[in-house]
């Protein structure tokens, strides 16, 4: 898993998931100090909305892709 200190920008949608997925594991144990628990509250809120931006542009491409399929289509 990549550090915290990762940009969030740089992982792919992966990374970014399963990095998500251990902060909520960690959250959930309720083991944490309430800093460490702010601390990985706001890196899971960046890692949920990296996953957002991976899916709401992988939808785009398929969008595309359906549209370039269909104009084809049209056209023969």
């Amino acid at each position: 898993m990549p550090t915290p200190a990762t940009d969030v920008s740089a992982l792919s949608y992966e990374q970014a998931r399963d990095e998500l997925i251990a902060v909520v594991a960690e959250l959930e144990q309720g083991q944490a100090t309430l800093e460490h628990s702010l601390e990985l509250w706001e890196r899971g809120e960046a890692l949920a909305a990296r996953c957002e931006e991976w899916l709401i542009g992988a939808k785009a491409r398929l969008d595309a892709a359906r549209a370039a399929r269909q104009a084809a289509g049209d056209d023969a």
